[in-house]
């Protein structure tokens, strides 16, 4: 390895490293460091760099690196301590022999070559300098969390930084508001504390907590439960000095005692991997960090800004039209089953299908599939209102939309129209039965298309290609399929006039309640369109 510095009067300085060993970064020993052999004066150096956690307590006795570290914290600054040891011939060639010794173990060889490192190397380092580096936000973050924070969600902030520079974070970000009230958890060494701190927290409203990870530590061993409420009761909060595995532990404590939430974990570097797997929803940031976190993630995003597009508008329009596809397709399966129930009874139970397989087929593809589906498209707020009107999002989370209420609410309706279509195609029933599979099927198709239609908040072309595609095909049908349908009765207009009253009966009371509802209680979203 050659390395060349220009000096300040032009001269360029250039010398010869040989690279004898490498200690590469990790995530629990916070540091990294190489050994390195000038090939002009075979001089040996142990160089290592590291958080000042860390490497206070290797470095030789000085007065100056904890108020410099602290000074930097405080104006947001991450910091890095930079270290030297000159190693002599014999110390080198004894930490060979052992570390070697220690690569050929069987078991624990990981374990065995770190505790070689740090009982030969990691003493009495000589404290080359100190870093802080500027940790800049990506565009539009404080303007995306406080989008976030209106929606109703609650953001936590998980770093291993200081504390100090955790809080500096967190205050430029906005992820702290003007007006929230800090508590910083004190130290905790055990149960006794753990217990006082948290007395202390409960005992006020309103607050922003920061916590480090050590005393995190403490009460999850033995508050989890407490924990939980007390902390999901904050406005805000940050964790400082946590490591991989305390972040995945923050999350897999809100999905075991705060059931009903969702966490969706955001991340962009490798320290993150764990908590992104850990969460509901993994989002991986593609940055600076590098692709590990947005490989593991659920899904991959180049901005953080990005977040409030996921979640406000593809999330909102994900679970409206999951909802809207489930509610219908269980409608679509009840209706049918509710005429063949009924239509046994009156019969004297008599084992005999109401409609033939091609019927039953067709109906569940040809003449209902691309309507009920078509509504994948349906969006009830554009996107542009759903990120100006944040607030929106907040009635999601109460699940109106798919809740126990409402699927009662479909079955009752499922239960209406199909006793509605079946004893209003029996009471005009005349003298040939087929007349009844016509009358009620048709009936049948018609009062799904409508109740599609009601459904719909925004016509999309899709959509009107399906109904229009749904209701030409069947009604080609009708005249096709003439061992189901009499094909001179449903070109009469008995026909049309029975079919319509049946299909008026069965819709037009549910239209009524849906314009009167929105009439006088009309729903949010219906407010901003």
């Amino acid at each position: 390895m050659t390395l060349s510095v220009q000096l300040p009067g032009g001269q360029i300085l250039t010398k010869n490293f040989q690279i004898l060993h490498v200690f590469p970064f990790t995530s629990e020993t916070k540091r990294m460091g190489i050994i390195v052999k000038d090939e002009t004066t075979d001089e040996v150096t142990l160089l290592m760099k590291g958080a000042d956690t860390v490497m206070s307590g290797m470095v030789q006795y000085n007065d100056w690196l904890d108020e410099e570290c602290s000074n930097m914290a405080r104006e947001g600054l991450r910091t890095l301590v930079v270290t030297r040891k000159p190693l002599s011939a014999a110390e080198l060639e004894a930490f060979d022999r052992a570390y070697h010794a220690a690569k050929m173990s069987i078991s624990d060889r990981s374990q065995n070559m770190a505790n070689v490192v740090n009982r030969m190397l990691e003493r009495d380092l000589q404290l080359l300098c100190l870093t802080g580096v500027e940790d800049r936000l990506q565009d539009q973050v404080t303007t995306s969390l406080e989008l976030l924070r209106n929606a109703g969600i609650k953001i936590w902030m998980l770093t291993g930084d200081k504390l100090e520079t955790a809080i500096c974070i967190a205050k430029s970000s906005g992820l702290f508001s003007r007006s929230d009230n800090i508590h910083v958890f004190g130290n905790v060494h055990n149960r006794t504390d753990a217990h006082n701190e948290l007395n202390n927290l409960r005992r006020k409203t309103d607050v922003a907590l920061v916590m480090p990870g050590s005393a995190l530590n403490v009460c999850l061993q033995y508050y989890e439960a407490e924990v939980a409420e007390l902390v999901c009761a904050c406005t805000a909060v940050v964790c400082c000095r946590c490591s991989p595995e305390q972040k995945a532990q923050i999350v897999q404590l809100l999905r075991k005692y705060r059931a009903p939430l969702r966490v969706a974990a955001i991340g962009d570097g490798g320290n993150d991997v764990s908590m992104i797997q850990a969460a509901h929803a993994g989002i991986g940031i593609d940055a600076n960090e590098g692709k590990q976190a947005s490989l593991a993630a659920d899904f991959s995003i180049t901005q953080f800004s990005h977040v409030c597009r996921l979640l406000l508008v593809h999330g909102r329009f994900c679970y409206k039209r999951s909802c809207a596809l489930s509610q219908f397709v269980m409608h679509r399966g009840l209706i049918i089953s509710t005429m063949q129930a009924i239509f046994s009874c009156v019969f004297y139970f008599a084992s005999v299908s109401l409609y033939q397989g091609v019927l039953m087929v067709a109906y569940s593809t040809c003449y209902t599939m691309l309507p009920v589906f078509s509504l994948v498209v349906d969006r009830d707020v554009t996107a542009s209102n759903a990120l100006t009107y944040p607030e929106l999002y907040k009635e999601l989370g109460k699940g109106r939309s798919l809740s126990y209420k409402t699927f009662c609410i479909w079955v009752l309706i499922s239960l209406y129209q199909g006793a509605v279509i079946m004893y209003g195609a029996l009471l005009v029933f005349d003298a040939d039965f087929i007349h009844v599979v016509s009358i009620s099927f048709s009936a049948l198709i018609v009062t799904e298309l409508i109740m599609v239609a009601m459904t719909v908040h925004t016509w999309h072309w899709a959509m009107l290609l399906a109904q229009a595609l749904s209701l030409g095909l069947y009604m080609i049908s009708l005249i096709v399929f003439d061992q189901y349908f009499d094909r001179q009765f449903v070109l009469s207009w008995v026909f049309i006039s029975k079919t319509t009253a049946i299909t008026a009966v069965s819709c037009l009371p549910l239209y009524i309640v849906k314009a009167l509802r929105r009439k006088f209680s009309p729903p949010s979203y219906a407010k901003v369109n």
